[in-house]
This record gives structure tokens, C-alpha cells and sequence, in this order.
């Protein structure tokens, strides 16, 4: 493979100070939410003098993103992606390798992960760790999948390694948390009865402790911890849709405002009748990620900015 990158190929900046704030704002909100968990957690289980031990420790462990397989063990078990299979390296190769050289990077510095999944972008993530869906894989042309490819990798070209990686592993304690409580709703739809009867304890004992802080806490600062899962989430999803939005203009800046915006009409135009086939009423600020029509009409406002 030719290492060579082209002189002329793409700007010296994609996305930006937009994608690095975006991407700042995120990692601070994931790591401050573990805070939150721990010292949530210490609390609840009465360990007071512990609560800064504990916390001290976990700040420690982010250690562990000097070991050369970090970005592999988050990829593969916090962020559930798996490696390409040899065809799949084939077929990814011609476009993975036209977006690194026109972003100016080397190709064999990232890894490739396959997210299985049916949305247009990958996860971001991390470290050398660059994501691309099932469907992007197996429905997208090459150029296509070109501009899919360079979504993903700008947003890495912003920032340092470790910095990325640390807040990752600073989000080990959040995602936990959001994966328990998708498998509970998921257990609440497949059998209501116990599904619900776990959920209806925990909500009895969360306003249970919440009571209690109010009661014996002189300051509200315990109490609004307490209180930060109610409306944490709405956080994470406009910081969320602010990511995307960003590494999509870091795309348009790298050259692929075009083909992006192809593969959002494609996508819409796959998924739009089967949505509507089940059923599917979920409002797209429910899901975290902006909706591919947002994604569409602000990629058409941006690419139409002079320059």
C-alpha cells in the first residue's frame, strides 16, 4: 500500500475549533457523570469515608490507556464492535485508504472496526479505533463508503490520542449504567412481569433515597446529585447530535459534503418505509443522535456557505 499522501489533497483543519469543542464538551460530560455514579453509589451504600478512595482509584486506573491494547479491549467489549473479516478488509481497503490520504493521515496508524448496526455513520470512537457499520459495509459503493470512512476519521484528527482514550475509560461507569437500564426495558417488553416488578423497586428505592437526602443532608448538593439522572439524558442527546453534526461538517470540509449527502438520501429512502411498516413512533430526540433529516438539512445549509 502506498504510504504516500498528496500535497494538494484536503484542508489543514477539518471541522475546525466546532468538532474539537463538541468532542470536549462530550468527554466532560461522560466523565463527570461516572463522578456522579460513584459518589451516587458510595452514598447509597453508606460508605462515606470510602466515597474519596474509591473515586481516587477509579482516577487511577486511567492508566490503563498506556497499555498498547486499550484501544482493542474498549472497541471490542465496552463499545461491542468486532474486526473486519479478510473480504471485508478488501473491500474496505480502496476507500479507507482514499480517505486517509486526502485527510493527510496514515492509513495503517487506525484500525477498522464493524459496528453491527442499520444507522449510515458509525460510533465514534477513541484512540486509532475508526467504526463503519453492517449496512454502510454491505450497501454503500466504494466512494460512498469513502465519505462514510472519513466521517468517522475526522473526528480524530483533532486532539490527542490519549486524551480521547481517557474519556472513554472515564465513561466505563456511565455506559454500564445505560446498559443495565436497556436491559431492563428490554426485559420490562419481553416479560412484563418481572421487567416491571425490578424496575417499579428500583424507581421506589432511587425516590426513596432521594427523600432521604432532603431529610438528613443540610445542603442540596447530595439531593441534586441524586437528582442528575432525571435530567442527564437530555444533555447527552444535544451533546450527542452536536458531535455528529460537527464530524459531518469535518467531512464537508475534507471534501465528501456531496457523497455524505448521498448516502443520507439513500439511507432515508432504505429505512423511511420499513420505519413506518412497524410502527415505529419513537420521536428522534428520544434516540441521542440527530435524525438523518436534521443530519440532511443542516449538512445543505453548510455546503452552500462560501468559503
Amino acid at each position: 500500500m502506498n504510504r504516500a499522501v498528496p500535497s494538494s489533497s484536503g484542508p489543514q483543519d477539518p471541522g475546525g475549533t466546532g468538532l474539537l469543542v463538541a468532542e470536549s464538551l462530550n468527554s466532560l460530560l461522560w466523565a463527570v457523570a461516572s463522578f456522579v455514579i460513584i459518589y451516587w453509589i458510595c452514598q447509597a451504600f453508606d460508605l462515606y469515608e470510602g466515597t474519596w478512595v474509591l473515586i481516587s482509584i477509579w482516577i487511577l486506573t486511567g492508566l490503563i490507556v498506556l497499555w498498547p491494547g486499550f484501544d482493542g479491549l474498549v472497541a471490542r467489549y465496552l463499545l461491542g464492535l468486532r474486526q473486519p473479516t479478510m473480504v471485508e478488509r478488501q473491500r474496505l481497503a480502496p476507500s479507507w485508504i482514499g480517505a486517509a490520504t486526502r485527510a493527510r493521515v496514515d492509513p495503517h496508524r487506525y484500525t477498522l472496526w464493524i459496528e453491527a448496526g442499520e444507522n449510515a455513520t458509525g460510533t465514534a470512537a477513541g484512540g486509532y479505533t475508526v467504526t463503519i457499520t453492517g449496512w454502510a459495509l454491505y450497501t454503500l459503493p466504494p466512494s460512498h463508503l469513502e465519505a462514510v470512512l472519513a466521517q468517522d476519521l475526522a473526528t480524530h484528527l483533532r486532539g490527542r490520542t490519549w486524551v480521547s482514550r481517557l474519556a472513554l475509560w472515564y465513561s466505563v461507569p456511565t455506559r454500564i449504567v445505560a446498559l443495565v437500564i436497556r436491559l431492563l426495558l428490554r426485559l420490562s417488553r419481553t416479560i412484563p412481569a418481572v421487567g416491571c416488578t425490578i424496575i417499579g423497586f428500583l424507581m421506589v428505592s432511587y425516590f426513596g433515597f432521594i427523600l432521604a437526602s432532603l431529610i438528613f443532608y443540610d445542603s442540596l448538593l447530595v439531593p441534586l446529585l441524586f437528582l442528575s439522572p432525571l435530567f442527564a439524558p437530555l444533555l447527552f442527546i444535544g451533546v450527542g447530535k452536536l458531535v455528529e453534526r460537527m464530524a459531518d461538517r469535518a467531512a464537508v470540509d475534507l471534501g465528501y459534503g456531496r457523497r455524505l449527502l448521498e448516502v443520507f438520501y439513500g439511507w432515508q429512502a432504505q429505512h423511511q418505509e420499513t420505519a413506518r411498516r412497524i410502527g415505529l413512533s419513537q420521536p428522534d430526540w428520544m434516540s441521542g443522535q440527530p435524525s438523518v433529516a436534521e443530519r440532511i438539512r443542516a449538512l445543505e445549509v453548510y455546503i452552500q456557505q462560501p468559503r
